[in-house]
């Protein structure tokens, strides 16, 4: 623990130096130089704490409610606007101080003048700093999280940045002490008001953002993120990875296997048989259907975490304990997901079939997406999907994580002692999958499982080489050219005509882009060149409003996609596979996180 604080406090003192604090800069300035002497010591103290909370509580807070990444800037730049105009109208300053100052003579007499009036905007400069927390303090505090020292991680990393920040707003004051000594009060402070309240109107149009992305294609790496080396440093990531440790699910699997190969090299001529391995089919399997090899691969882990359940008495949670005696498919899935979503219609027919028998299905909904996480959103999913069985959301990947789970779909069977039997990643094998229920179903005594089931309403997938799955976030975008999308607001000159080869895709207009998708500014357009019978991307519009997204196929129209909600939408449906060329208008207010192809 003492080795990740001191990770996440050299990160803190580097993040305070790098363009991401260039828009609290100029109002941590503003602040610090106006009011007592001790005030730059309560904007910092303000800033600290605030922006300790925000990352630790606040976050987590917003994620699980899923009302999006921007509530904290927007409350930042609508405190920010007034204290800056506090500022800069001194009367209004009074007036908004004299309950702050009237709480000072419950705190330390010795704090001085000033202390108090400035945790005010330490608190809103908290709110905006917050955005600047690196990934290697995302890495510490998920780790941090299971031994419950979290707070201190958090509080490593803000201040670092607070002893940084403390230092430039002490050397801002005293320059400004000396402006001041020449007779230029007043005009001083009226200018430090309106330095924060233009800095507000900045960030309201994302200037601040724009500015960052202009200055960070020119500046030196190091310069721009000082922490990045050691973020992305061999040593750091496998510290981490040390104290994540390995799921005891997949330490007992792995021993499983371990003792199952050794009984298995006892034999002679036999071969050690893992999950998913074909055996002779045994017991109600299915005719012509190779029924897997089951061996024990331990204990099914229980669900963790608080999340929401869907389809379940009075929405209380299931446990593994409560459905011993029942054979349990658990499948990890997320509702964007086009894999996922092809194997719906087989899990609602195993569930129509099989649920008299002693078969309990339960979707364990892990989103990839910010938006995946909306309760509303997933609910609606479940209801236009027609599931039936339980379904938990896993927004803080605590099952996922318990499980060691790696993919979208993801099946675990477990037989009526709680043992998982079998495994299946991916689409497919959907046959063997049901000869495995039926399997584990005869084991604990049931019988009269008839023929096997039907699936209504499945998807077909292509039999032929298709363009691979990319994303619009600058994290995991593959594919496009001449470049990738890069993180903030800019304008894209799109590739065009045979310069576009297949499975290249590229930007056109103006987009802002994150880690996680592109924003629609104004002439978005996207050109791919693909090879594929189906393409799906994941898009959202902002404030669910309707949006239409112009599909145009090897240079014809083709369909006029209306988004509203944040879906999984299908862009082309062709009867057969085939190389063709894409091209989307999209609309300001449009976004794009993920092609998926068919």
């Amino acid at each position: 623990m003492v080795l990740l604080a001191l990770f996440a406090l050299v990160a803190g003192a580097g993040t305070a130096i790098s363009p991401c604090v260039l828009p609290v800069l100029p109002a941590l300035l503003s602040a610090s130089a106006d009011g007592g002497r001790r005030r730059p010591l309560g904007v910092v103290t303000g800033l600290t704490v605030t922006f300790t909370i925000t990352i630790v509580v606040l976050a987590k807070v917003v994620d699980s409610v899923g009302v999006g990444d921007s509530l904290p800037r927007d409350l930042a730049i609508a405190a920010l606007f007034v204290f800056g105009l506090a500022v800069l109208v001194p009367k209004l300053g009074d007036r908004l101080e004299a309950p702050l100052s009237r709480l000072a003579r419950f705190g330390p007499k010795t704090v001085g003048d000033g202390f108090v009036s400035g945790l005010g905007v330490g608190a809103a400069l908290g709110l905006v700093y917050a955005p600047c927390a690196g990934p290697i303090l995302a890495s510490v505090i998920a780790v941090s999280a299971a031994t419950g020292k979290t707070f201190v991680i958090g509080f490593a990393y803000a201040l670092g940045s607070a002893v940084v920040l403390f230092a430039l707003a002490l050397g801002g004051r005293g320059v400004l002490e000396r402006v001041r000594r020449g007779g230029r009060g007043p005009q001083v402070q009226r200018a430090l008001g309106a330095v924060m309240v233009l800095t507000a109107l900045a960030m309201t149009f994302s200037l601040d953002t724009r500015f960052q992305t202009a200055i960070a294609s020119d500046l030196p790496a190091f310069l721009v993120n000082p922490t990045k080396s050691l973020e992305e440093s061999g040593a750091v990531k496998d510290r981490l990875a040390d104290l994540r440790g390995r799921s005891k699910f997949e330490e007992r699997q792995e021993a499983a296997q371990k003792r199952a190969a050794a009984a298995a090299a006892t034999k002679p001529g036999a071969a050690a048989a893992g999950p998913g391995t074909a055996a002779a089919a045994t017991g109600p399997g299915l005719p012509g259907v190779t029924t897997p090899d089951l061996p024990k691969l331990g204990d099914a882990p229980e669900f963790e975490g608080d999340g929401h359940w869907f389809n379940t008495a009075n929405g209380k949670p299931l446990t593994l304990r409560q459905l011993r005696g029942k054979v349990v498919l658990i499948d990890f899935w997320t509702y964007t997901c086009i894999n996922c979503i092809r194997t719906l219609p087989y899990l609602k027919a195993w569930q129509e079939k099989y649920a008299k028998k002693g078969l309990v299905i339960v979707g364990v909904h892990a989103p990839e997406f910010a938006f995946e996480k909306k309760t509303s959103n997933v609910a609606a999913s479940i209801k236009q999907n027609g599931l039936k069985y339980p379904v938990v959301q896993d927004n803080e990947m605590a099952t996922w994580n318990a499980w060691g789970n790696q993919y979208w779909p993801a099946k675990y069977f477990i037989d009526a002692k709680g043992q998982v039997r079998f495994t299946h990643f991916g689409e497919g094998e959907y046959e063997e999958s049901e000869a495995v229920i039926r399997t584990l179903l005869a084991e604990r005594g049931t019988t009269g499982l008839g023929g096997g089931v039907r699936a209504k309403g499945t998807i077909a997938v292509s039999d032929s080489q298709i363009t691979p799955e990319t994303y619009l976030g600058s994290q995991r975008a593959q594919g496009w050219i001449p470049s990738g999308p890069a993180d903030g607001t800019r304008s894209y000159k799109p590739v065009t005509g045979s310069d576009l080869s297949l499975n290249n895709f590229t930007l056109g207009g103006r987009w802002k882009v994150d880690e996680e998708s592109s924003t629609a500014v104004a002439g978005a357009t996207i050109d791919a060149q693909i090879q594929a019978r189906n393409v799906y991307l994941v898009l959202a519009s902002a404030g669910d409003r309707r949006r239409d997204v112009k599909v145009t196929l090897d240079g014809k129209p083709y369909r006029t996609v209306k988004v509203t909600g944040q879906d999984i939408y299908e862009l082309v449906g062709l009867p057969e596979t085939g190389e063709h060329r894409l091209h989307l208008d999209v609309p300001p207010g449009v976004s794009g996180f993920a092609f998926t192809f068919g």
